[in-house]
């Protein structure tokens, strides 16, 4: 609800007070009295006031002082004061009225329609102010749920482009992101001149592992392969994903064959040593992985394609090979076949 502006009347003498008052009646304001100087700035620390009615001449402090003193007060330097005396119009006085902080200066008696209409157009500016303030006020409300709605669509889309491109079994990267970062490192080193290498990797028999422990344990083991691929000592720019079921891939750039292959080794390493119970058809009794490793030099006018396939021809191989190993192929493009 809209508060009614307030005006303070300043005078010692009774009679005069009650005289300004019946000016106001019109006026749809709350009117506080004050009978000294010391008085109407006591009021101002507990009031907001569209106008102050002012006496110059007064016991003790007179109207200049108190003028002065609102002027020079942060909280109440912009009220427009209106000084109202009984003296004669000398210049002097009302210069010294409007260099002490007054906006105007009236001579009692005073004319009602006069009076009247200063008094309108500083309760209007007043009242023109506060609605400014509350829009203000309103708007910058508005603006911070928008910008909290801004921070909430953000986070929203960061969970969402995380969800995207994250597996959600294992917290890796998923196929989708996988084929992203495979196309961006791609290009970079036919940019940079430079090697790129694949690794492809599965767990060894793990369909015979779910039918023998079930599908939960089946999860927990691709989990504790997934955080083991994850927490080894990869290069920062090197990217792990889960690309099928027990499937896993890893990019390598920078990276040549005799790097790619120690890497692969390292991974098949850190697998057996999770020591994960199996009991496969080679007589395993720990779960195990085999690679396929290949390295190219990416051009633009090669597809990485021949490598993807190099890799999991090679991954093919170690799978046939007694699994539990690591197999390097090189990767022979459609021109090298030529």
């Amino acid at each position: 609800m809209t508060q009614r502006p307030s005006v303070l009347i300043v005078d010692d003498r009774p009679e005069n007070l009650i005289a300004l008052e019946v000016l106001l009646e019109s006026f749809d304001v709350d009117i506080v009295r004050a009978s000294c100087g010391e008085e109407a700035l006591a009021h101002t620390l507990d009031h907001q006031f569209a106008l102050v009615l002012l006496d110059v001449q007064m016991p003790g402090m007179d109207g200049y002082e108190v003028a002065e003193l609102l002027r020079g007060n942060k909280k109440t330097k912009t009220i427009p004061i209106i000084f109202v005396t009984a003296r004669s119009k000398n210049e002097t006085q009302v210069f010294r009225g409007y260099e002490s902080g007054a906006v105007d200066y009236m001579f009692k008696p005073l004319e009602p329609v006069v009076f009247r209409g200063k008094v309108r157009v500083f309760i209007e500016l007043y009242e023109q102010r506060e609605a400014l303030r509350r829009k203000t006020i309103e708007f910058d409300q508005k603006l911070a749920e928008l910008e909290e709605l801004q921070q909430q669509l953000e986070e929203t889309n960061e969970q969402l482009l995380m969800l995207s491109t994250t597996d959600s079994l294992t917290g890796l990267y998923n196929r989708r992101r996988f084929e992203q970062i495979f196309a961006e490192e791609w290009e970079r080193a036919s940019r940079a001149g430079t090697a790129l290498s694949l690794i492809m990797l599965d767990i060894d028999h793990f369909k015979l592992y779910n039918d023998t422990f079930g599908h939960h344990l089946g999860d927990d083991c691709l989990r504790t392969v997934a955080k083991a691929l994850q927490t080894m000592q990869l290069r920062e720019l090197d990217r792990v994903a889960r690309v099928g079921g027990e499937e896993f891939a890893i990019v390598l750039p920078d990276t040549e064959q005799s790097g790619a292959e120690l890497v692969a080794e390292k991974v098949r390493n850190v697998i057996a040593e999770l020591q994960i119970p199996h009991n496969d058809e080679s007589g395993r009794a720990i779960v195990t992985a085999s690679l396929g490793v290949s390295s190219i030099y990416p051009n633009r006018d090669l597809s990485r394609r021949y490598l993807a396939e190099a890799a999991d021809e090679a991954l093919y191989e170690s799978k046939s090979n007694n699994r539990n190993c690591v197999t390097y192929k090189a990767c022979i493009t459609a021109q090298e076949m030529a």
